[in-house]
């Protein structure tokens, strides 16, 4: 096969799809691969580092779409400005792509890939089993994503996070109160803590109560109406607006003796829950922090605007929406290796395999056709609507 890494053109991504190490495998398997130009440079790599691993370097994202049968990326295709089309018209008809889609929040983008008839896979529908998990690039990011929230935090806050003896008196460490202990979650109340912070977790799964405890997290135990809080598949699933009312007057009688809030409940393909209210927001103590890592998704909090810092009676919320990219190096590295993964499992055959759980489960569209039954229904429900 021909493989193609595309230099990103999405606003603020500094991620590349693959990195020089993995090359070499990909070679010894019989593949050809095709790097554009300056790819990785936001990755800290250079074009000699990936000609070195056995690349070929081309001049531009026209040559390389035109040359490769498979496309590695990291965000959906977009429109290129530099050649006034969409990429996904660059690409040659019935290839394929590999990469973060968010095809429910990109349905033009679905189109494009039905009409050009290219095998598409999203890396955030890999499915959550164990023969996975070296796939699953959510995780990968979740981490990195967590890790940053509280490094963001610690720099913003106007107190130091762990608990001092001084000559001039004692410092009382800051309350760090996470809510969600998935991935990220977890990664966040991990730093949290060993930055000297007092750490609160709470997450509606009684399950993780263990993992926050491990970490050296206080589990807050909250009595909520019994409910299916995770779908199948392992991700989280929309609940009813009793569930809400109920989780929300339980954050909120924690937020007066907190220093920092860290949001991370995001809903797959809906908008993320509303887990802090403006009237929420003004109990918390003025110079205290919301790190809203689901501001890409509306928000955990009502207040918090997407790649923004907004400030309310004192309370600053943070709107972060690709915190990995603020760590290129080590998110390429991670995300190279999830993806190299992915395709090696979708290769190992002269065709997809379809009736393999991490094919069928990350395919998205396949020669003209919609094949994921969620995406297929909320496509045809949106063209319903503009009918």
């Amino acid at each position: 096969m021909k493989i193609g890494v595309p230099k990103e053109i999405a606003a603020h991504e500094t991620r590349v799809a693959l990195i020089p190490s993995m090359i070499a495998d990909l070679k010894k398997a019989g593949n050809e691969i095709y790097i554009e130009k300056e790819a990785g440079r936001l990755s800290l790599i250079t074009d000699q580092q990936y000609a070195e691993a056995g690349a070929v370097i081309l001049n531009d994202s026209k040559e390389l779409y035109g040359t490769c049968d498979v496309i590695l990326k990291v965000q959906p295709p977009t429109y290129s400005k530099p050649f006034k089309m969409h990429e996904v018209d660059l690409m040659q008809q019935g290839a394929s792509l590999i990469g973060f889609l968010a095809p429910l929040d990109h349905l033009p983008l679905i189109g494009k890939l039905v009409e050009h008839k290219i095998t598409a896979f999203a890396m955030e529908f890999v499915p959550r089993i164990t023969r996975a998990q070296s796939m699953d690039a959510l995780s990968s990011m979740a981490l990195l994503a967590g890790y940053k929230a509280v490094l963001i935090a610690a720099n913003s806050l106007g107190k130091i996070f762990p608990l001092t003896m001084t000559a001039a008196g004692t410092i009382a460490p800051a309350t760090v109160f996470v809510l969600g202990a998935g991935v990220a979650g977890l990664q966040a109340i991990a730093i949290a803590k060993k930055l000297g912070a007092k750490v609160e977790a709470f997450d509606p799964r009684p399950a993780v109560k263990e993992q926050v405890k491990s970490l050296g997290g206080k589990f807050i135990e909250m009595e909520l109406p019994e409910e299916n809080v995770e779908s199948s598949a392992g991700y989280a699933k929309e609940q009813s607006d009793l569930f809400l009312q109920k989780e929300q007057e339980a954050i909120a009688a924690r937020l007066p003796k907190v220093d920092v809030v860290i949001t991370t409940a995001r809903i797959f393909g809906k908008k993320a829950p509303l887990l802090i209210t403006k009237e929420m927001v003004e109990l918390m103590p003025a110079g205290s922090i919301i790190i809203d890592l689901a501001a890409a998704q509306g928000g955990n909090c009502a207040l918090t605007e997407a790649d923004r810092i907004v400030e309310h009676r004192g309370v600053h919320i943070h709107g972060v929406t690709n915190l990995p990219a603020t760590l290129p190096v080590h998110a390429s590295q991670m995300y190279s290796k999830n993806i190299t993964n992915l395709f090696e499992q979708l290769f190992l055959e002269n065709a997809f395999n379809f009736e393999d759980e991490i094919t069928k489960g990350s395919c998205i569209t396949h020669q003209g056709k919609i094949v994921n039954p969620l995406v297929k229904e909320r496509f045809n429900s949106k063209e319903t609507d503009h009918a």
